[in-house]
C-alpha cells in the first residue's frame, strides 16, 4: 500500500474530487430533467431545447466524467508512483475540460444533439471541453498502462490482489481501445454532418467503454466483498483467468474496424452484437460476486448496502435489455439500470478507499442507508420508464412532447418522476457522506467552567 504522500495516492485523491464534482453537477441537472418529464409539473418546462441541453451535460457528467474519473482513481491506486507528472497533466486537462463542458449551455447557440453514448452541444466551448477531457483521460490511461504491472502466473499461486490489479489494468486496456475507436471513427467519417456525424464517431468507442465500466464494476464488487470479510471463492489465478476471458471481446474491435466501413449497417450491427453477446463472458465474475453477497447477507455495513444495491440494479438493467422493442423509454430504463449499478459499485468502493486516501471513515448510518435510498429510487425510476415504454412513451422527449394520453402512461411516468426525486436525495446523501469524511473537522473545544 502506497503512503499517503505518495504521488499515486495524491493523484487518486485529486481524481476522486473531480469525480464527485461531476456527480454533483449531474445531480443538479437530473433534478431539472426529472421535473421536466413528471406529469403535472412538466408544463413548467415548455422549452424543448432546455431539456435537451440539460440532458446532454447530465449524461456527459454522470456517465462519462464520473466513470472515467473513478477509473483514474483505481488506475492510480493500482499503479506505482512513476510518471506522476504525466498523471497530473492529464488530471488538470480533464478538470479544465469538465469545467468547460459544465458551463457550455450558458453560452449562445448551444444546439443539443442527442446522439448515443456521448451526446454533444454543437458549440465551440463544449467541444473544447470535450477534447481537453479526452486528452486528459488519455494521458491517465497511458500512465495506467505504464505503471500497473499485469502479473499473471499460470504455474504457481497468485495473490488475490494481483488478480484485481489485472482487472484494473484490463479496464485501462478497454479505455485505450475506446479512445482509439473514437479517433479512428473521427478520421473515417467525412461525408455527414450534425447528429449523424457524432452518432458514427461515438458508436464504436461508446460500446467499448461499456466493457471498461463492467470490468471495473466487477473489480469493485470483488473489492467490496473482500472488505466485508467474504472474498470470492476462487484462487487468484482462477480470478485472473476469468478477467482475461471477460476482456476477450476487445479483440474483436480492430477486426470490426478492418472489415466494415464506419457508420455502415454492418459496422453498427457488429458492435450491437458484440455488446449483447460479449458481456455474457462476464457471467462467471457476476456469479462469484453474487455468491460472496450471499455470504454477507446479514451484515450491516455501507459496503454490503452498496454491493446489494449495485448488483440488483445491474442485473435489472441487463434483463430489460432483452425487452427493448422500438425507440421508447424502455431503452433508457435498460441503461439507467446498468449504469446506476456501476455507479453504486463505485460509490460503495469510495466508502472503502476513503480511509486509504487519508480521509476519515464514512459515517456508518448515513452511508449504510445511502445506497438503498439511491438504488431504491433508481429502481422505481427504471420500472416507471419500462412500464411507460410498454405503452409507447418515446425516449428523448419531455414536457408536452411526451403526449401522455392514457392513464397507464401517466402512472408510469409518475413512478419515474418519484423514483428520480428519491434517487436525487440518495445522490445528495452520497456527496454529504463523502464531504464529511474528506473535509477537516475542527476539534471540539472543552466547555468553560
Amino acid at each position: 500500500m502506497a503512503s499517503l504522500d505518495a504521488p499515486s495516492t495524491r493523484l487518486a485523491r485529486a481524481w476522486l474530487g473531480l469525480g464527485l464534482a461531476a456527480l454533483t453537477g449531474s445531480g443538479l441537472l437530473a433534478l431539472l430533467l426529472v421535473l421536466s418529464r413528471t406529469p403535472g409539473i412538466q408544463h413548467v418546462f415548455p422549452l424543448r431545447d432546455f431539456f435537451r441541453a440539460a440532458l446532454v451535460v447530465h449524461v456527459d457528467l454522470s456517465v462519462l466524467i464520473w466513470f472515467m474519473a473513478f477509473a483514474a482513481v483505481l488506475w492510480s491506486l493500482a499503479g506505482n508512483s512513476r510518471w506522476a507528472t504525466l498523471g497530473w497533466v492529464g488530471f488538470w486537462l480533464a478538470t479544465l475540460g469538465t469545467t468547460l463542458i459544465g458551463v457550455a449551455p450558458f453560452f449562445p447557440d448551444a444546439q443539443p444533439l442527442l446522439n448515443n453514448y456521448v451526446p454533444v452541444l454543437q458549440q465551440p466551448v463544449f467541444f473544447a471541453g470535450l477534447v481537453l477531457t479526452a486528452i486528459g483521460v488519455g494521458l491517465s490511461v497511458v500512465r495506467a498502462l505504464l505503471t500497473i504491472p499485469p502479473q499473471i502466473s499460470f504455474k504457481g499461486g497468485m495473490p488475490a490482489d494481483a488478480a484485481l490489479r489485472l482487472g484494473v489494468w484490463l479496464g485501462a486496456v478497454a479505455a485505450a481501445v475506446a479512445l482509439a475507436s473514437f479517433v479512428g471513427s473521427w478520421l473515417a467519417v467525412t461525408d455527414v454532418l450534425g447528429q449523424l456525424l457524432w452518432e458514427r464517431v461515438f458508436w464504436g468507442g461508446g460500446h467499448v467503454l461499456q466493457f471498461q465500466h463492467a470490468l471495473l464494476a466487477c473489480v469493485a464488487w470483488f473489492w467490496l466483498a473482500d472488505a466485508l470479510g467474504a472474498p470470492v471463492a476462487t484462487s487468484g489465478r482462477a480470478t485472473a483467468i476469468l478477467f482475461l476471458i471477460a476482456a476477450l471481446p476487445l479483440l474483436a474491435v480492430p477486426v470490426i474496424y478492418a472489415r466494415y466501413e464506419v457508420g455502415s449497417g454492418e459496422h453498427m450491427g457488429s458492435f450491437m452484437q458484440l455488446m449483447a453477446h460479449g458481456h455474457t463472458l462476464m457471467a462467471p465474475l457476476v456469479l462469484l460476486a453474487a455468491a460472496a453477497l450471499w455470504q454477507v447477507r446479514w451484515q450491516v455495513a455501507p459496503a454490503k448496502s452498496a454491493l446489494l444495491a449495485s448488483m440488483g440494479l445491474f442485473v435489472t438493467g441487463g434483463v430489460l435489455a432483452y425487452l427493448i422493442q422500438g425507440a421508447n423509454v424502455v431503452i433508457p430504463a435498460h441503461y439507467h439500470g446498468s449504469i446506476v449499478g456501476v455507479t453504486l459499485a463505485f460509490m460503495g468502493l469510495t466508502y472503502v478507499v476513503l480511509p486509504r486516501l487519508g480521509f476519515g471513515a464514512p459515517e456508518d448510518r448515513l452511508a449504510r442507508w445511502q445506497p438503498y435510498v439511491y438504488g431504491g429510487g433508481q429502481l422505481l425510476h427504471v420500472l416507471g420508464l419500462a412500464w411507460s415504454g410498454g405503452y409507447g412513451v418515446q425516449r428523448k422527449v419531455a414536457g408536452a412532447e411526451q403526449v401522455l394520453t392514457s392513464l397507464p402512461q401517466k402512472i408510469g411516468m409518475g413512478m419515474m418522476g418519484l423514483g428520480g426525486l428519491i434517487a436525487i436525495i440518495g445522490g445528495v446523501m452520497f456527496v454529504v457522506v463523502c464531504l464529511r469524511a474528506m473535509l477537516p473537522r475542527r476539534p471540539r473545544q472543552p466547555l468553560k467552567t
